[in-house]
C-alpha cells in the first residue's frame, strides 16, 4: 500500500532518507521509496515486452501454430476448410488393437505426413473435424500423443493411440485423418475414424480406400484370432487397458482326458471331425454351426474337456462365457461371428436357460431369446460351435432340452467307473511313486466320486507321504488318512464340495 508518511527511515533499496514523500510499506519494519517502486515497474514492463515479442515455441496461446484449427487451415490452403468433405466410421472398441496396427502401416511409414496428439480439454461428445475447426471457445491444441498399452496375449502389448491427427500431403493433394474415442455423454463406445478431404472424386476415393483397409483389418482380427478369449468389463489390475482378456491355458495331453469311450467318440465326431469337414459340408449346403450340451455331475471333466478342444482346434477362436457375463451374450456372439470359425462356450447354461416361470424380469427372457435365436438356424453359414455346459440338465427349459435346431447333440460326462478311477489316479499322481496295488485300492475305495475328488485325493495323499519323510512310495496309509480327512473331518458338506460320495471310504 502507498501512504504519504513522515519518517526518518531509509529506503530498503537505495537507502535514501527523505521526508513527506510517498513510500511503499514493504513490511512491519521496511520501507521502499517511490523512485525505487517506479524503477522496478519499468523493468517489469520491459521484460514482459521482450517475452511477448519472442514467444517460447511450447507456450500454448502465444504461438498461433499451436492451435489445431490454424494447422488445418494452413494444411489445406488454398482450399477453404468450409468446403471440405468428411466421412467417418466407428469401429468396435475391443478391436482397437487391429485398427491401430493398420493405421500405423498406412500412415506412420509414409512421406509427407505430419502427426500430432490432441489436447481437447473436457469433452463429453465425440471429437470430429468440425470440432477441431471450432475456434470460438477452448480450441483444440497440439499435444504429445497419449498411448495405452493393450494386452493381446503376446510378448509385447500394442500401443493404442488415445487420439491423434495425421495431416497427409500426397503430392499436390492434402487430406486429414482423425482418430478419437467415440463417446456418448462421456461414455466411450468405440473408435471414431474420420477422414477430411477437399470436395471431389479423388478425395472420396482416398477416403474409401482407407476405410476399406481398416475394415479388412478389423475383419481379419489378427490380434485375437485363434486364441482363447473372454470379455472384460472392468479395469485390469495390470494397468493395461483391454476390453478382451486372452487366456494362456496350460496344454492338455490326450492321455490326461479320462472319459468313457462313448463320450470321447461323440466329442471327436461332433467337434473335431465336424470342424475338419466344414468345407466339404458347405459344398453340400449343410449348416456349418452346431450346438452341443455338456452335462453331468460337478467335477467330471467338462471344463477340462473344453480346454482340450480349444487346444485341438488351433484355427478356431474360443470364447469363454461365465455365468456372471450372460448379460454380454450378444456382444460375445458378435465377436464370435467376427472371429469365426469360433467355439463359443457358455458355462452354467442353466442360469440363462432355465424355466421361464422362474425368471424374475423380462430382461432374463430377452437374453434367453437372443441365445435361442442365434442357435436356431438364423444364420446356418456361421462357422460357430456352441457348447453349453451344465451340472443340472433337469433345470434347463424344455425349449432347449427338446426342440431341434438348438442342441444337436447332448454329451454326458458321467462319474468315472473303476477303470477310469485307476487311470485318473495315475494321471494325478504326477510322477510321485505309487504301486499298482495302491492304485487298485484307490479305485475300490472311491466309488461314485468325481474326477475332481480323485485329483484332490492324490494331492492330499502326497502331503501325508511327504509328512512321513517322502521316502519310498505313497502307501495305503497315506490314502486312508487323506480319505478320512476329506470324507469325515469336514462333514457331509465337505464331501459334496469335493465331488465325493458317502460310498467312498477308507480302509476299515
Amino acid at each position: 500500500m502507498l501512504d504519504v508518511i513522515q519518517t526518518n527511515r531509509r529506503c530498503a533499496f537505495c537507502e535514501k532518507r527523505e521526508f513527506q514523500v510517498a513510500y511503499l510499506i514493504a513490511g512491519p519494519a521496511s520501507f521502499i521509496c517511490d523512485e525505487c517502486v517506479s524503477s522496478a515497474s519499468n523493468l517489469l514492463d520491459e521484460h514482459n515486452t521482450q517475452k511477448t515479442s519472442a514467444p517460447h515455441p511450447l507456450r500454448i496461446g502465444t504461438n498461433p501454430d499451436q492451435f489445431i484449427h490454424i494447422l488445418l487451415k494452413k494444411h489445406f490452403h488454398p482450399s477453404d476448410v468450409s468446403q471440405l468433405e468428411s466421412s467417418s466410421r466407428v469401429f468396435p472398441l475391443r478391436m482397437r488393437a487391429d485398427l491401430q496396427k493398420v493405421l500405423n502401416r498406412m500412415l506412420n511409414s509414409r512421406e509427407g505426413v505430419y502427426f500430432t496428439g490432441l489436447n481437447l480439454g473436457y469433452a463429453y461428445q465425440t471429437c470430429t473435424i468440425s470440432t477441431l475447426l471450432d475456434e470460438t471457445r477452448d480450441p483444440a491444441t497440439i499435444a504429445p500423443p497419449r498411448y495405452e498399452e493393450v494386452d493381446i496375449g503376446e510378448a509385447e502389448s500394442v500401443r493404442c493411440l488415445e487420439n491423434g491427427l495425421w495431416l497427409v500431403s500426397d503430392g499436390d493433394f492434402q487430406y486429414a485423418v482423425l482418430l478419437a474415442p467415440a463417446q456418448e455423454f462421456g461414455r466411450e463406445t468405440g473408435s471414431h475414424l474420420e477422414i477430411a478431404v477437399p470436395a471431389g472424386e479423388r478425395g472420396r476415393a482416398i477416403a474409401a480406400d482407407i476405410f476399406s483397409l481398416a475394415e479388412a483389418a478389423i475383419a481379419e482380427a489378427t490380434s485375437y484370432r485363434g486364441k482363447v478369449l473372454s470379455l472384460e468389463s472392468g479395469d485390469p489390475y495390470s494397468g493395461k487397458s483391454t476390453g478382451v482378456k486372452v487366456h494362456r491355458l496350460d496344454p492338455v495331453r490326450s492321455e490326461d482326458l479320462v472319459l468313457p469311450a462313448a463320450t470321447v467318440e461323440l466329442l471327436k465326431r461332433n467337434v473335431i471331425d465336424f470342424a475338419m469337414q466344414r468345407k466339404a459340408l458347405a459344398a453340400f449346403k449343410m449348416p456349418l454351426k452346431k450346438g452341443l450340451l455338456f452335462y453331468g455331475p460337478p467335477g467330471t471333466g467338462k471344463s477340462f474337456t473344453i480346454r482340450y478342444l480349444a487346444q485341438s482346434l488351433p484355427d478356431h477362436t474360443t470364447l469363454l462365457v461365465t455365468a456372471e457375463q450372460i448379460g454380454l451374450i450378444q456382444e460375445y456372439i458378435a465377436l464370435a461371428r467376427l472371429l469365426q470359425p469360433s467355439l463359443l462356450v457358455i458355462e452354467d447354461a442353466d442360469l440363462i436357460a432355465r424355466d421361464r416361470n422362474a425368471m424374475s424380469s423380462p430382461c432374463e427372457e430377452v437374453m434367453l431369446n437372443r441365445l435361442l435365436n442365434e442357435m436356431d438356424g438364423l444364420a446356418e453359414d456361421a462357422e460357430l460351435i456352441f457348447v453349453l455346459s451344465t451340472n443340472r440338465p433337469e433345470a434347463l427349459e424344455a425349449a432347449i432340452a427338446s426342440r431341434p435346431g438348438r442342441i444337436d447333440q447332448a454329451i454326458e460326462f458321467p462319474l468315472p467307473d473303476e477303470a477310469g478311477r485307476k487311470q485318473l489316479a495315475r494321471v494325478y499322481a504326477r510322477g510321485v511313486p505309487i504301486s499298482d496295488a495302491v492304485i487298485e485300492a484307490i479305485a475300490r475305495k472311491t466309488k461314485n466320486v468325481s474326477a475332481a475328488f480323485i485329483k484332490e485325493l492324490m494331492r492330499r495323499s502326497t502331503q501325508f507321504y511327504l509328512e512321513r519323510g517322502g521316502s519310498g512310495a505313497i502307501a495305503l496309509q497315506d490314502i486312508d488318512a487323506a480319505l478320512t480327512e476329506m470324507l469325515f473331518t469336514g462333514g457331509r458338506l465337505n464331501t459334496t464340495l469335493l465331488g465325493g460320495s458317502i460310498e467312498a471310504s477308507p480302509s476299515p
